[in-house]
Protein backbone atom coordinates (compact mmCIF):
# COMPACT_ATOMS: atom_id res chain seq x y z
CA UNK A 1 0.00 0.00 0.00
CA UNK A 2 2.72 2.27 0.80
CA UNK A 3 4.23 2.03 -2.50
CA UNK A 4 0.78 2.50 -4.06
CA UNK A 5 0.27 5.43 -2.19
CA UNK A 6 3.45 7.01 -3.27
CA UNK A 7 2.69 6.81 -6.73
CA UNK A 8 -0.54 8.47 -5.62
CA UNK A 9 1.41 11.31 -4.50
CA UNK A 10 2.98 11.93 -7.89
CA UNK A 11 -0.60 11.57 -9.52
CA UNK A 12 -1.63 14.42 -7.30
CA UNK A 13 0.53 17.34 -9.52
CA UNK A 14 -1.72 15.64 -12.92
CA UNK A 15 -4.18 18.02 -14.49
CA UNK A 16 -8.04 15.81 -14.90
CA UNK A 17 -10.82 17.67 -14.66
CA UNK A 18 -14.27 16.34 -14.90
CA UNK A 19 -16.53 18.42 -17.64
CA UNK A 20 -20.03 17.73 -18.86
CA UNK A 21 -22.38 17.08 -16.06
CA UNK A 22 -25.99 17.86 -15.43
CA UNK A 23 -26.38 20.04 -11.86
CA UNK A 24 -28.06 18.27 -9.62
CA UNK A 25 -28.95 17.52 -6.01
CA UNK A 26 -27.13 14.53 -4.15
CA UNK A 27 -30.11 12.50 -3.92
CA UNK A 28 -30.46 12.39 -7.60
CA UNK A 29 -27.55 11.83 -10.10
CA UNK A 30 -27.70 13.15 -14.24
CA UNK A 31 -29.83 11.43 -16.07
CA UNK A 32 -29.27 8.33 -17.25
CA UNK A 33 -27.32 7.38 -13.67
CA UNK A 34 -28.09 5.38 -10.64
CA UNK A 35 -29.34 6.82 -7.73
CA UNK A 36 -26.64 8.30 -5.37
CA UNK A 37 -26.78 6.37 -1.72
CA UNK A 38 -26.86 9.34 0.69
CA UNK A 39 -26.17 8.57 4.59
CA UNK A 40 -29.32 11.02 5.34
CA UNK A 41 -31.49 8.34 4.11
CA UNK A 42 -30.04 5.19 6.04
CA UNK A 43 -31.98 3.80 8.99
CA UNK A 44 -29.01 4.03 11.31
CA UNK A 45 -30.16 4.86 15.38
CA UNK A 46 -26.65 7.03 16.02
CA UNK A 47 -25.51 7.43 19.53
CA UNK A 48 -22.08 8.73 18.46
CA UNK A 49 -21.85 11.40 21.92
CA UNK A 50 -19.23 9.73 23.98
CA UNK A 51 -21.94 10.41 26.87
CA UNK A 52 -24.82 8.43 25.93
CA UNK A 53 -22.73 4.86 25.77
CA UNK A 54 -21.16 3.00 29.22
CA UNK A 55 -17.61 3.26 28.73
CA UNK A 56 -15.80 -0.31 29.36
CA UNK A 57 -14.66 1.19 32.62
CA UNK A 58 -18.21 1.38 34.20
CA UNK A 59 -18.86 -2.36 35.49
CA UNK A 60 -21.99 -1.75 36.48
CA UNK A 61 -24.10 -1.44 33.02
CA UNK A 62 -23.55 -4.69 30.49
CA UNK A 63 -21.03 -3.27 28.02
CA UNK A 64 -18.23 -5.73 28.72
CA UNK A 65 -16.19 -5.84 25.39
CA UNK A 66 -15.32 -3.13 23.15
CA UNK A 67 -17.44 -4.80 20.02
CA UNK A 68 -20.49 -4.50 21.97
CA UNK A 69 -19.70 -0.73 23.05
CA UNK A 70 -18.72 0.37 19.20
CA UNK A 71 -21.47 -1.63 17.61
CA UNK A 72 -24.07 -0.23 19.61
CA UNK A 73 -22.68 3.24 19.63
CA UNK A 74 -22.70 3.66 16.04
CA UNK A 75 -26.11 2.30 15.56
CA UNK A 76 -24.74 -1.52 14.17
CA UNK A 77 -27.38 -3.37 16.60
CA UNK A 78 -30.09 -2.93 18.45
CA UNK A 79 -31.34 -4.71 21.50
CA UNK A 80 -34.60 -6.32 21.14
CA UNK A 81 -34.26 -8.59 24.46
CA UNK A 82 -31.50 -10.64 26.16
CA UNK A 83 -29.19 -11.87 23.86
CA UNK A 84 -31.12 -10.69 20.58
CA UNK A 85 -30.42 -8.11 18.68
CA UNK A 86 -31.84 -6.22 15.71
CA UNK A 87 -29.13 -6.48 12.60
CA UNK A 88 -29.34 -2.91 11.21
CA UNK A 89 -28.28 -1.86 7.72
CA UNK A 90 -24.96 -1.69 8.07
CA UNK A 91 -24.65 -5.00 9.63
CA UNK A 92 -26.58 -6.69 7.48
CA UNK A 93 -24.45 -5.36 4.20
CA UNK A 94 -20.95 -6.20 6.11
CA UNK A 95 -22.92 -9.95 6.71
CA UNK A 96 -24.06 -10.47 3.34
CA UNK A 97 -20.31 -9.88 2.21
CA UNK A 98 -19.53 -12.26 4.89
CA UNK A 99 -21.53 -14.41 3.30
CA UNK A 100 -20.79 -14.32 -0.19
CA UNK A 101 -17.02 -14.88 0.72
CA UNK A 102 -18.42 -18.51 3.12
CA UNK A 103 -20.25 -19.37 -0.14
CA UNK A 104 -16.65 -18.71 -2.44
CA UNK A 105 -14.62 -20.67 -0.12
CA UNK A 106 -17.08 -23.82 0.75
CA UNK A 107 -18.64 -24.33 -3.03
CA UNK A 108 -15.48 -24.14 -4.03
CA UNK A 109 -14.43 -26.86 -2.27
CA UNK A 110 -17.46 -28.68 -3.49
CA UNK A 111 -20.06 -27.90 -0.99
CA UNK A 112 -23.88 -27.48 -1.99
CA UNK A 113 -26.03 -24.49 -0.02
CA UNK A 114 -29.46 -25.95 1.49
CA UNK A 115 -31.81 -24.41 3.60
CA UNK A 116 -33.31 -26.47 6.45
CA UNK A 117 -36.58 -25.52 9.03
CA UNK A 118 -35.49 -23.62 12.52
CA UNK A 119 -37.97 -26.10 14.15
CA UNK A 120 -37.20 -29.10 14.80
CA UNK A 121 -39.14 -32.06 15.67
CA UNK A 122 -38.51 -33.91 18.96
CA UNK A 123 -38.30 -37.26 17.77
CA UNK A 124 -35.35 -36.54 15.92
CA UNK A 125 -33.45 -35.24 18.97
CA UNK A 126 -35.06 -38.48 20.93
CA UNK A 127 -33.67 -40.77 18.71
CA UNK A 128 -30.28 -39.15 19.27
CA UNK A 129 -30.51 -38.45 22.95
CA UNK A 130 -29.56 -34.76 22.58
CA UNK A 131 -33.14 -34.25 23.40
CA UNK A 132 -31.96 -34.58 27.04
CA UNK A 133 -28.51 -34.14 26.63
CA UNK A 134 -29.02 -30.64 25.72
CA UNK A 135 -30.70 -29.53 29.07
CA UNK A 136 -31.94 -26.19 29.28
CA UNK A 137 -29.96 -24.90 26.28
CA UNK A 138 -32.42 -26.40 23.68
CA UNK A 139 -35.36 -23.93 23.46
CA UNK A 140 -38.57 -26.20 23.16
CA UNK A 141 -42.11 -25.68 21.98
CA UNK A 142 -45.13 -27.40 21.61
CA UNK A 143 -47.53 -26.49 18.47
CA UNK A 144 -51.33 -26.59 19.27
CA UNK A 145 -51.64 -30.33 18.62
CA UNK A 146 -48.94 -31.27 21.73
CA UNK A 147 -46.30 -32.06 19.02
CA UNK A 148 -43.11 -30.95 20.89
CA UNK A 149 -40.12 -29.38 18.60
CA UNK A 150 -36.95 -27.83 19.47
CA UNK A 151 -35.54 -24.23 17.54
CA UNK A 152 -32.21 -25.63 16.11
CA UNK A 153 -29.29 -24.92 17.48
CA UNK A 154 -27.31 -27.17 15.15
CA UNK A 155 -29.06 -29.79 12.24
CA UNK A 156 -26.75 -33.42 12.71
CA UNK A 157 -30.30 -34.74 13.28
CA UNK A 158 -32.29 -33.27 10.62
CA UNK A 159 -29.20 -33.57 7.74
CA UNK A 160 -28.69 -37.08 8.26
CA UNK A 161 -32.35 -37.98 8.58
CA UNK A 162 -32.70 -35.78 5.59
CA UNK A 163 -29.76 -38.18 3.09
CA UNK A 164 -31.37 -41.30 4.76
CA UNK A 165 -34.59 -40.73 3.11
CA UNK A 166 -32.77 -40.79 -0.35
CA UNK A 167 -33.01 -44.79 -0.82
CA UNK A 168 -30.82 -44.85 -3.61
CA UNK A 169 -27.60 -43.32 -3.10
CA UNK A 170 -24.49 -44.10 -5.10
CA UNK A 171 -20.72 -44.29 -4.15
CA UNK A 172 -20.75 -42.59 -7.02
CA UNK A 173 -22.74 -39.80 -6.15
CA UNK A 174 -20.17 -39.00 -2.40
CA UNK A 175 -19.12 -37.55 -1.58
CA UNK A 176 -21.77 -34.89 -0.51
CA UNK A 177 -21.03 -31.47 1.13
CA UNK A 178 -24.22 -30.02 2.09
CA UNK A 179 -23.96 -26.75 4.12
CA UNK A 180 -26.43 -23.58 4.71
CA UNK A 181 -26.20 -19.82 6.60
CA UNK A 182 -29.43 -20.11 9.08
CA UNK A 183 -30.42 -18.23 12.48
CA UNK A 184 -29.31 -20.72 15.42
CA UNK A 185 -31.04 -20.73 19.09
CA UNK A 186 -29.58 -21.56 22.10
CA UNK A 187 -31.24 -20.80 25.53
CA UNK A 188 -27.82 -19.58 27.05
CA UNK A 189 -27.88 -18.87 30.79
CA UNK A 190 -26.06 -16.06 30.84
CA UNK A 191 -25.66 -13.90 27.06
CA UNK A 192 -22.86 -11.39 27.19
CA UNK A 193 -20.50 -10.01 24.93
CA UNK A 194 -23.31 -8.63 22.28
CA UNK A 195 -22.93 -10.75 19.24
CA UNK A 196 -20.19 -12.75 20.84
CA UNK A 197 -22.81 -14.72 23.11
CA UNK A 198 -26.16 -14.63 22.11
CA UNK A 199 -29.33 -16.50 22.29
CA UNK A 200 -29.85 -16.10 18.97
CA UNK A 201 -27.31 -16.23 15.78
CA UNK A 202 -26.16 -16.34 12.46
CA UNK A 203 -24.07 -19.76 11.18
CA UNK A 204 -23.26 -21.32 8.25
CA UNK A 205 -22.83 -25.16 9.23
CA UNK A 206 -21.95 -27.74 6.71
CA UNK A 207 -22.38 -31.74 6.70
CA UNK A 208 -20.51 -34.22 5.08
CA UNK A 209 -21.63 -37.74 3.94
CA UNK A 210 -18.54 -39.85 2.19
CA UNK A 211 -17.99 -43.42 1.63
CA UNK A 212 -15.03 -44.63 3.77
CA UNK A 213 -13.27 -43.28 6.59
CA UNK A 214 -10.25 -42.77 4.61
CA UNK A 215 -12.60 -40.23 2.62
CA UNK A 216 -14.07 -38.62 5.00
CA UNK A 217 -10.37 -37.56 6.49
CA UNK A 218 -9.40 -36.55 3.37
CA UNK A 219 -12.69 -34.00 3.22
CA UNK A 220 -12.06 -33.28 6.82
CA UNK A 221 -8.43 -31.70 6.25
CA UNK A 222 -10.07 -30.16 2.94
CA UNK A 223 -12.31 -28.01 4.98
CA UNK A 224 -10.20 -27.18 7.22
CA UNK A 225 -7.98 -25.70 4.91
CA UNK A 226 -10.93 -23.54 3.14
CA UNK A 227 -11.46 -22.42 7.10
CA UNK A 228 -7.47 -20.97 7.06
CA UNK A 229 -8.59 -19.62 3.75
CA UNK A 230 -11.52 -17.85 5.18
CA UNK A 231 -9.92 -16.53 7.82
CA UNK A 232 -6.88 -15.32 6.05
CA UNK A 233 -8.70 -13.44 3.41
CA UNK A 234 -10.55 -11.50 6.26
CA UNK A 235 -7.13 -10.87 8.24
CA UNK A 236 -7.91 -12.58 11.20
CA UNK A 237 -4.75 -14.70 12.61
CA UNK A 238 -6.47 -17.79 14.29
CA UNK A 239 -5.12 -20.53 15.51
CA UNK A 240 -6.88 -24.72 15.02
CA UNK A 241 -6.72 -26.01 18.68
CA UNK A 242 -7.50 -29.64 19.70
CA UNK A 243 -10.56 -29.52 21.34
CA UNK A 244 -13.24 -31.73 23.12
CA UNK A 245 -16.25 -33.27 20.98
CA UNK A 246 -18.87 -32.21 23.75
CA UNK A 247 -22.53 -32.61 22.89
CA UNK A 248 -22.14 -33.27 19.11
CA UNK A 249 -20.22 -36.39 19.63
CA UNK A 250 -17.72 -38.23 17.21
CA UNK A 251 -14.11 -38.84 17.43
CA UNK A 252 -12.08 -35.67 16.62
CA UNK A 253 -12.69 -31.65 17.01
CA UNK A 254 -10.79 -28.80 16.50
CA UNK A 255 -11.61 -25.14 17.29
CA UNK A 256 -10.23 -22.27 15.69
CA UNK A 257 -9.52 -19.83 18.01
CA UNK A 258 -9.19 -15.95 17.82
CA UNK A 259 -6.80 -15.16 19.85
CA UNK A 260 -7.74 -12.07 22.43
CA UNK A 261 -8.55 -10.86 26.16
CA UNK A 262 -12.01 -10.54 26.12
CA UNK A 263 -12.39 -14.25 25.00
CA UNK A 264 -14.29 -17.15 26.86
CA UNK A 265 -11.88 -20.15 25.83
CA UNK A 266 -8.29 -20.98 27.18
CA UNK A 267 -5.82 -22.45 24.96
CA UNK A 268 -2.07 -23.31 24.94
CA UNK A 269 0.18 -23.61 22.31
CA UNK A 270 3.79 -24.50 21.80
CA UNK A 271 6.57 -22.22 20.25
CA UNK A 272 8.60 -24.81 19.08
CA UNK A 273 6.18 -27.17 16.96
CA UNK A 274 2.61 -26.62 15.84
CA UNK A 275 0.55 -28.19 18.45
CA UNK A 276 -2.25 -26.38 20.30
CA UNK A 277 -5.05 -27.34 22.40
CA UNK A 278 -8.35 -26.03 24.37
CA UNK A 279 -7.53 -26.33 27.79
CA UNK A 280 -10.65 -28.90 28.25
CA UNK A 281 -8.42 -31.45 26.93
CA UNK A 282 -5.55 -31.63 28.28
CA UNK A 283 -4.79 -33.10 32.62
CA UNK A 284 -4.36 -29.80 34.34
CA UNK A 285 -0.94 -31.04 35.30
CA UNK A 286 0.27 -30.85 32.23
CA UNK A 287 2.55 -28.29 31.69
CA UNK A 288 4.81 -29.36 28.63
CA UNK A 289 4.06 -29.86 25.26
CA UNK A 290 3.30 -33.51 24.78
CA UNK A 291 4.45 -33.32 21.32
CA UNK A 292 8.09 -32.02 21.77
CA UNK A 293 8.20 -31.72 25.45
CA UNK A 294 8.42 -28.03 25.04
CA UNK A 295 7.11 -24.86 27.36
CA UNK A 296 3.17 -24.26 26.50
CA UNK A 297 2.07 -20.34 26.36
CA UNK A 298 -1.50 -20.35 27.71
CA UNK A 299 -3.90 -17.80 25.95
CA UNK A 300 -7.47 -16.34 25.33
CA UNK A 301 -9.08 -16.66 22.68
CA UNK A 302 -12.82 -16.61 20.65
CA UNK A 303 -13.93 -19.72 19.07
CA UNK A 304 -15.09 -18.78 15.38
CA UNK A 305 -15.36 -22.31 13.84
CA UNK A 306 -15.75 -25.86 14.93
CA UNK A 307 -15.16 -29.06 12.88
CA UNK A 308 -16.06 -32.57 14.00
CA UNK A 309 -15.03 -36.15 12.71
CA UNK A 310 -18.45 -37.85 13.32
CA UNK A 311 -18.10 -41.48 11.81
CA UNK A 312 -20.97 -43.49 12.06
CA UNK A 313 -22.76 -41.85 15.31
CA UNK A 314 -25.81 -40.34 13.73
CA UNK A 315 -25.64 -42.07 9.93
CA UNK A 316 -26.27 -45.50 11.95
CA UNK A 317 -29.25 -44.39 13.97
CA UNK A 318 -31.03 -42.96 11.05
CA UNK A 319 -30.14 -45.48 8.92
CA UNK A 320 -27.72 -42.86 6.02
CA UNK A 321 -26.83 -45.45 3.88
CA UNK A 322 -25.01 -45.77 0.38
CA UNK A 323 -24.44 -48.95 -1.96
CA UNK A 324 -20.72 -49.68 -2.27
CA UNK A 325 -18.46 -50.09 -4.74
CA UNK A 326 -19.58 -54.10 -4.01
CA UNK A 327 -23.15 -53.31 -4.87
CA UNK A 328 -24.02 -53.64 -1.04
CA UNK A 329 -25.00 -50.96 1.33
CA UNK A 330 -22.85 -49.23 3.46
CA UNK A 331 -23.29 -46.25 6.53
CA UNK A 332 -22.13 -42.76 5.50
CA UNK A 333 -19.07 -41.28 7.24
CA UNK A 334 -19.87 -37.71 8.39
CA UNK A 335 -18.06 -34.92 9.63
CA UNK A 336 -19.53 -31.68 10.31
CA UNK A 337 -18.63 -27.68 10.48
CA UNK A 338 -19.58 -25.29 12.20
CA UNK A 339 -18.34 -21.06 11.51
CA UNK A 340 -19.89 -18.13 13.79
CA UNK A 341 -21.15 -15.83 10.82
CA UNK A 342 -22.64 -13.23 13.16
CA UNK A 343 -19.68 -13.50 15.76
CA UNK A 344 -16.67 -13.49 13.21
CA UNK A 345 -18.73 -10.04 12.49
CA UNK A 346 -18.35 -9.00 16.33
CA UNK A 347 -14.60 -11.12 16.78
CA UNK A 348 -13.19 -9.30 14.01
CA UNK A 349 -14.60 -5.70 15.05
CA UNK A 350 -13.02 -6.90 18.90
CA UNK A 351 -9.48 -7.14 17.59
CA UNK A 352 -9.22 -4.41 14.79
CA UNK A 353 -10.83 -1.28 15.98
CA UNK A 354 -9.71 1.05 18.03
CA UNK A 355 -11.08 1.77 21.51
CA UNK A 356 -13.11 4.83 19.71
CA UNK A 357 -13.39 3.54 16.13
CA UNK A 358 -14.68 0.43 14.23
CA UNK A 359 -12.17 -0.97 12.09
CA UNK A 360 -13.66 -3.84 9.46
CA UNK A 361 -11.72 -6.41 7.59
CA UNK A 362 -11.42 -5.42 3.97
CA UNK A 363 -13.88 -7.48 2.54
CA UNK A 364 -16.58 -7.01 4.97
CA UNK A 365 -16.71 -3.08 5.54
CA UNK A 366 -20.20 -2.49 5.20
CA UNK A 367 -19.22 0.46 2.53
CA UNK A 368 -16.05 0.78 0.68
CA UNK A 369 -16.30 4.40 0.44
CA UNK A 370 -18.10 7.77 2.22
CA UNK A 371 -17.57 11.17 0.31
CA UNK A 372 -17.97 14.35 2.30
CA UNK A 373 -18.79 17.44 0.41
CA UNK A 374 -17.71 20.44 2.18
CA UNK A 375 -20.40 22.56 4.52
CA UNK A 376 -23.42 24.13 3.41
CA UNK A 377 -22.59 28.19 3.71
CA UNK A 378 -18.99 28.15 3.59
CA UNK A 379 -16.14 29.40 1.65
CA UNK A 380 -16.02 25.93 -0.20
CA UNK A 381 -19.69 25.59 -0.53
CA UNK A 382 -18.65 25.65 -4.57
CA UNK A 383 -17.08 21.77 -4.63
CA UNK A 384 -20.35 20.49 -3.50
CA UNK A 385 -21.68 19.84 -7.12
CA UNK A 386 -18.15 18.54 -8.24
CA UNK A 387 -17.85 15.86 -4.76
CA UNK A 388 -21.47 14.61 -6.74
CA UNK A 389 -19.77 14.42 -10.22
CA UNK A 390 -16.96 12.69 -7.90
CA UNK A 391 -18.93 10.05 -6.83
CA UNK A 392 -20.70 9.43 -10.63
CA UNK A 393 -17.24 9.10 -11.94
CA UNK A 394 -16.27 6.46 -9.59
CA UNK A 395 -19.47 4.23 -10.25
CA UNK A 396 -18.18 4.44 -14.15
CA UNK A 397 -14.62 4.35 -13.91
CA UNK A 398 -14.82 1.72 -11.30
CA UNK A 399 -17.87 -0.47 -11.52
CA UNK A 400 -16.76 -2.97 -8.89
CA UNK A 401 -17.42 0.05 -6.19
CA UNK A 402 -21.25 0.37 -7.82
CA UNK A 403 -23.49 0.60 -4.24
CA UNK A 404 -19.94 0.36 -2.21
CA UNK A 405 -20.18 4.49 -1.95
CA UNK A 406 -21.92 6.55 0.70
CA UNK A 407 -22.56 10.74 0.27
CA UNK A 408 -22.53 11.82 3.65
CA UNK A 409 -25.00 14.82 2.60
CA UNK A 410 -25.35 16.33 5.85
CA UNK A 411 -24.32 19.29 4.90
CA UNK A 412 -25.33 21.51 8.12
CA UNK A 413 -22.25 19.80 9.93
CA UNK A 414 -18.70 20.86 9.37
CA UNK A 415 -16.35 18.50 7.52
CA UNK A 416 -14.64 17.98 10.78
CA UNK A 417 -17.54 16.34 12.17
CA UNK A 418 -18.22 14.37 9.82
CA UNK A 419 -14.69 12.91 9.44
CA UNK A 420 -15.29 11.84 13.15
CA UNK A 421 -18.35 9.84 12.79
CA UNK A 422 -17.06 8.35 9.51
CA UNK A 423 -14.05 7.68 11.43
CA UNK A 424 -16.24 5.96 13.83
CA UNK A 425 -17.99 4.27 11.05
CA UNK A 426 -14.60 2.60 9.31
CA UNK A 427 -15.43 3.34 5.87
CA UNK A 428 -11.62 2.21 4.48
CA UNK A 429 -11.89 5.29 2.40
CA UNK A 430 -12.83 8.61 3.28
CA UNK A 431 -12.73 11.46 0.47
CA UNK A 432 -13.45 14.57 1.47
CA UNK A 433 -13.80 17.92 -0.69
CA UNK A 434 -12.30 20.76 1.10
CA UNK A 435 -9.98 23.62 0.37
CA UNK A 436 -7.87 22.39 -2.49
CA UNK A 437 -11.01 21.01 -4.45
CA UNK A 438 -11.09 24.54 -5.64
CA UNK A 439 -7.77 24.31 -6.95
CA UNK A 440 -6.93 23.64 -10.95
CA UNK A 441 -6.87 20.56 -10.87
CA UNK A 442 -8.69 19.73 -7.81
CA UNK A 443 -7.35 17.72 -5.27
CA UNK A 444 -9.27 15.53 -2.79
CA UNK A 445 -7.95 14.92 0.29
CA UNK A 446 -8.04 10.90 0.60
CA UNK A 447 -7.99 8.99 4.10
CA UNK A 448 -6.83 5.54 4.15
CA UNK A 449 -8.41 4.57 7.29
CA UNK A 450 -6.71 1.15 7.55
CA UNK A 451 -3.44 2.52 7.64
CA UNK A 452 -3.67 5.90 9.23
CA UNK A 453 -2.43 7.62 5.80
CA UNK A 454 -4.11 11.08 4.60
CA UNK A 455 -3.03 11.96 1.15
CA UNK A 456 -3.78 14.97 -1.55
CA UNK A 457 -5.28 13.13 -4.83
CA UNK A 458 -6.78 14.44 -8.38
CA UNK A 459 -9.44 12.79 -9.59
CA UNK A 460 -7.22 10.35 -11.73
CA UNK A 461 -5.40 9.75 -8.68
CA UNK A 462 -8.53 8.50 -6.70
CA UNK A 463 -9.47 6.35 -9.67
CA UNK A 464 -6.31 4.84 -9.38
CA UNK A 465 -6.52 4.17 -5.99
CA UNK A 466 -10.19 3.03 -5.53
CA UNK A 467 -9.47 0.79 -8.74
CA UNK A 468 -7.25 -1.29 -6.62
CA UNK A 469 -9.96 -2.46 -4.05
CA UNK A 470 -11.33 -5.83 -3.77
CA UNK A 471 -15.18 -6.77 -3.32
CA UNK A 472 -17.03 -9.77 -3.07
Amino acid sequence: MEGLLTRFRALATCSHQLSGYVSCRFHHCAPGRGKRLVLSQVFQPQNLREDQVLSLEDRSGDLTCKSQRLMLQVGLIHPASSGCYHLLPYTVRAMEKLVRVIDQEMQGIGGQKVNMPSLSPAELWRATSRWDLMGKELLRLRDRHGKEYCLGPTHEEAITALVASQKTLSYKQLPFLLYQVTRKFRDEPRPRFGLLRGREFYMKDMYTFDSSPEAAWQTYSLVCDAYDRLLDRLGLRCVKVQANVGSIGGTMSHEFQLPVDVGEDRFVFCHSCSFSANLETLDLSQKNCPACQGPLTETKGIEVGHTFYLGTKYSSIFNAQFINVHGKPSLAEMGCYGLGVTRILAAAIEVLSTEDCIRWPGLLAPYQVCLIPPKKGSREEVAVELTGHLYDHITEAVPQLRGEILLDDRTHLTIGNRLKDANKFGYPFVIIAGKRALEDPAHFEVWCQNTGQVVFLTTEGVMELLSQVQVV
